[in-house]
């Protein structure tokens, strides 16, 4: 009768797991629908589309279990190449939340948009993209967001000129995120166990994983989709021989609970 009882229990939990895969919970792979389309969305500028080749976004955003209805919040966005995938990939009823420093104003001028502003004024394409301007040591996020995401700058964050406590910034990050939510690393690797140098615009993946670590996090795992072992690290990322074939990593964490 008690091994009858166990068999009936392990049943039930196969076919629970099952379900839940039927209802939308099964592993999110590159040629998930929903990234699929983002990457073919024809809005991209053909500039972003020459890059896909060294970037694959595919890969990437699918290591980031990007969902439609997701909310993130984008750190250090640049001209915006992740934006527009991760504004298609969450689709109309996701939002993404992009968070930028305030750009430097010229002496007797007003501050100019953030450059990711284009993006936002094209609402008929990318009306999910908020931009709130941020110091990152704070985020003031509207909502519990499912995903934070930084590609290729979260070394910024270190650069001197912006005195930020990277312990804070990564705590704001935890903060930000609901319980289970997904924190993605994605950037160039320095030569292994060298200092950090802004020179360079890089920074040591072990780093990286120990900061994030220290504020809280628990790490799920590394793609090794843009990992390049011909860049020994030693050469800043815009040097000819190099540039836009950089050794890179990516690395999630999530928030417990």
């Amino acid at each position: 009768m008690r091994m009858n009882l166990m068999r009936s229990l392990a049943v039930a939990a196969l076919l629970a797991t099952a379900a839940c895969q039927t209802m939308g919970e099964a592993p999110v792979t590159a040629s998930t629908e929903n990234i699929v389309a983002a990457v073919a969305d024809a809005a991209r500028p053909q500039a972003d589309k020459d890059r896909d080749a060294n970037r694959k976004p595919a890969d990437m955003v699918a290591f980031g279990e990007v969902r439609p209805g997701d909310k993130v919040g984008e750190l250090i966005p640049g001209g915006g190449y992740m934006t527009r995938i991760l504004s298609k990939a969450v689709g109309p009823t996701g939002k993404v939340y992009v968070f930028a420093s305030q750009p430097v104003a010229r002496e007797g001028q007003p501050p100019p948009a953030a450059p990711v502003a284009a993006i936002t004024a094209d609402t008929a394409n990318y009306g999910n993209v908020q931009v709130v301007i941020s110091n990152f040591a704070t985020i003031a996020n509207p909502e519990p967001l499912d995903l934070v995401w930084t590609s290729q700058n979260y070394h910024d964050m270190h650069n001197p000129g912006r005195n930020l406590d990277i312990n804070a910034a990564n705590k704001a990050i935890l903060n930000a995120l609901k319980p289970g939510g997904l924190y993605i690393v994605l950037d160039h690797q320095s030569a292994k166990g060298t200092e950090f140098s802004a020179d360079l615009h890089r920074i040591d993946e072990a780093k990286v994983k120990a900061e994030v670590l220290a504020a809280g996090f628990e790490f799920v795992g590394a793609s090794t989709v843009l990992r390049n072992p011909a860049d020994d690290g030693a050469k800043t990322i815009f040097d000819p021989s190099i540039r836009g074939k950089t050794d890179q990593f990516i690395l999630k964490f999530k928030k417990p609970g």
